[in-house]
This record gives structure tokens, sequence and C-alpha cells, in this order.
């Protein structure tokens, strides 16, 4: 159950991206079903290969060569879906941000409404 509101809540997540940044188009909510589950895929899959490949440049920004490969994660989900559309990579990186944002409260949510007694 938790999955699948999680996947939910991404989708809607992307919604109030593109609604909040016009540098990112969703075409419908079944769309962003679509690109929320691609875009948990690279993230799950792509996206520690990518970080331990960029260690060394990540250690030596202190970090911050994260937002970049999070940026290459939205943007590599938006290539793989034709309802999910980012006009660039500075889209990308805007996006991203964004959304990682809402899923930081969506996961806290959830753990929250989870809460195990």
């Amino acid at each position: 159950m938790k999955l699948i509101l999680k996947w939910l809540f991404s989708a809607a997540a992307l919604l109030a991206v593109a609604y909040l940044y016009s540098g990112v188009v969703v075409s419908s909510f079944t769309g962003a079903l679509i690109a929320a589950a691609v875009l948990g895929a690279l993230n799950m899959v792509v996206r520690p290969i990518l970080v331990l490949l960029t260690l060394p440049v990540t250690l030596v920004t202190l970090g911050l060569f994260l937002f970049v490969v999070n940026a290459l994660m939205f943007w590599a989900a938006a290539s793989l879906t034709s309802s999910l559309n980012v006009t660039g990579f500075v889209a990308a990186l805007i996006g991203s941000l964004i959304y990682s944002a809402l899923q930081l409260v969506i996961d806290f949510v959830l753990e929250r409404l989870f809460l195990d007694k």
C-alpha cells in the first residue's frame, strides 16, 4: 500500500513541478504515473552506478555534483517517456531540485502515516 501511495504522490509531484516551473511539461496524470515509474526505476538502477563512478568529483565538490546526477536522471526519464518533456539541462536541474524537495515532503508524510506503533 505504501509503494502505491508513494507512486501516486510522486506522479502528483511531477504535475506540481510542471505547474511551478515552465521548463518541465507533463502531458497528463497518466503520463505523470508513467514518468514517475520510469524516474523511480532509473533512480533505483542507474543512479547508484553514476554516484559510484562520479565519487571523486562528488568528493571534490563536497557533494554538490549529486545535483548534476539528479538532473541527469530527471533528463533521462524525460527522454525515455513521451509524456514528460524537459526543455534542457538547466530545466532538468531546476525541475529535479523542485521534485526532490517535494519527495522529501512525501517521504515525511508517508513515514508519519505508516508509523508502526
